[in-house]
């Protein structure tokens, strides 16, 4: 394979990558992706001696590193609430994400019977949800677990569980199937029980 060739695949990566990150839902994702994708296609102007293009890249190279700072920061501006016994406003939210929701919870129902919701928000937007019910002392049963799609780097999730024990919730248990939402208890460090998933907080 010619030297040029390999330029032009190497220009070609860049390029895969920057389209690939646009398919991304989480936002971190996104941001890495496409500034890996920007960097090569940054070097790949500058060999081919196209500086217009190396400029432009470096720049959104530049412009990725900001908004995954400011990503970072925002964790900072979580804050988790206890929609109470009237969940209201959790079932609003549950209502407002419910097609997106079933992606991953099949069975959410915005009038089942909870008796626990918590809702972690950025701010003052919303971009978790969390209900269930209490089987024993200390102890909730997942029936959704739920991010925003622009929140799905498990930053929703850390901060959720590490304050939940303040509410007297010390064990999650999840017994639904659904491989999208099991990929995601995986990465949380929940542990296989039988026929259920359990995490102690």
């Amino acid at each position: 394979m010619s030297t040029q060739m390999l330029i032009e695949l190497f220009g070609y990566l860049g390029s895969l990558l920057v389209v690939v990150s646009m398919l991304m839902t989480s936002v971190v994702k996104l941001r890495i992706i496409n500034m890996i994708g920007s960097i090569i296609f940054a070097i790949y102007a500058l060999i081919i001696k196209s500086y217009p293009t190396a400029l432009m890249n470096f720049f959104l190279v530049g412009i990725n590193i900001y908004h995954l700072i400011h990503l970072q920061r925002t964790e900072a501006n979580f804050v988790l609430t206890d929609d109470g016994a009237e969940m209201s406003y959790a079932r609003f939210l549950l209502r407002h994400y419910l097609d997106d929701v079933r992606t991953f919870f099949p069975k959410a129902d915005p009038e089942g019977a909870y008796d626990a919701a918590y809702i972690v928000s950025d701010g003052t937007n919303p971009v978790g949800l969390l209900l269930g019910r209490r089987t024993s002392e200390g102890e909730l049963e997942i029936a959704v677990d739920y991010s925003t799609p622009a929140y799905r780097d498990c930053s929703v999730g850390a901060f959720l569980y590490s304050k939940l024990p303040n509410y007297g919730i010390r064990k999650l248990v999840y017994q639904g199937d659904s491989k999208a939402h099991l990929d995601y208890v995986n990465k949380m460090g929940f542990v296989s029980d039988g026929s259920r998933y359990v995490k102690n907080l």
